[in-house]
């Protein structure tokens, strides 16, 4: 399904580009869906589209990206391994390619919450496919999609925004580099002190020339909100002197809106770094709020 403009696109011809994740819960329908991508798609480049963030259970990714391409919006698909075969993995791929989808971030997926985990007597889990695989996967596809003149997969990966150790190398990013990708998204991270000593890592380590860097930036609606983030994150998210002005604000919503738009605006000039990624933690009209209050669209 040809739509007017993609993430492709616009990674190679902006220096700066912006992409919202679609909010997706269980009861999100249709609808919920379509109303996103109209109050998104003119401040917006793409929009991301989660595989069941921290184990939550949503609508599918395939049929929510269907939706987006139906309605002009270029889906930025994540398709994550855990917990599927490779039979499971290559089918989602080819539905993929099949509606249109040309942007894709393969990952191996989030840890289950506690309340989805089972305990089988005998538990048979499906040998674990890990990321690099998975992209070697998709450039094989995206290799094909060239050979018949059909439009090549742009891929990516994820990466989470870590404090680097004088002499830490980014061998995983590399590794994935070499796989296929040719963006990384961060994992969601308000801690700016952070991100400005590992975008440094990856730029010393010319990672940046390799591949665009998008950073998730959350936009936290309350303090529990914000310590949910970080409980369900490998690394801090958002630091405690944010969740603490979250917490004593009068309104918890405009501060995450105020803070997040604070952190856009520095980070359009960190080296490195070639776009954002809007992820609200609340009602999804907060992401058009912090556009708006940073002044980028």
């Amino acid at each position: 399904m040809a739509i007017s403009s993609t993430f492709q696109q616009a990674i190679r011809s902006k220096d700066f580009v912006l992409t919202a994740q679609l909010r997706l819960a269980e009861g999100t329908g249709r609808q919920g869906v379509i109303e996103q991508a109209e109050h998104l798609s003119a401040i917006v480049d793409a929009i991301t589209v989660p595989a069941n963030p921290h184990g939550t259970v949503h609508m599918a990714g395939l049929a929510a990206a269907s939706l987006l391409l139906a309605n002009d919006v270029d889906p930025v698909l994540h398709v994550a391994s855990r917990d599927r075969n490779r039979i499971a993995i290559r089918s989602e791929l080819l539905g993929a390619v099949a509606i249109g989808v040309t942007s894709l971030i393969l990952q191996r997926g989030d840890r289950l919450s506690k309340g989805l985990r089972t305990q089988p007597k005998k538990p048979k889990k499906p040998k674990k496919v890990g990321s690099v695989k998975l992209l070697r996967a998709a450039k094989r596809l995206s290799d094909f999609q060239e050979q018949i003149k059909e439009p090549e997969l742009y891929l990516g990966t994820l990466a989470n925004v870590l404090q680097p150790a004088p002499e830490w190398e980014p061998a995983v990013l590399v590794a994935k580099a070499d796989s296929g990708a040719r963006f990384v998204l961060t994992k969601a991270s308000l801690d700016m002190d952070k991100l400005r000593q590992y975008m440094a890592a990856l730029v010393a380590a010319r990672i940046t020339h390799r591949c665009r860097i998008i950073v998730s930036v959350p936009v936290p609606h309350s303090a529990g909100a914000a310590r949910s983030l970080n409980e369900n994150m490998r690394n801090e998210a958002i630091p405690a002197g944010i969740v603490k002005l979250l917490t004593e604000a009068s309104s918890p919503e405009q501060s995450g809106v105020e803070i997040a738009a604070e952190f856009l605006r520095e980070l359009q000039d960190m080296p490195g770094v070639s776009g954002a990624n809007l992820i609200a933690t609340g009602d999804a009209e907060t992401i058009p709020a912090v556009i708006g209050a940073a002044e980028l669209r």
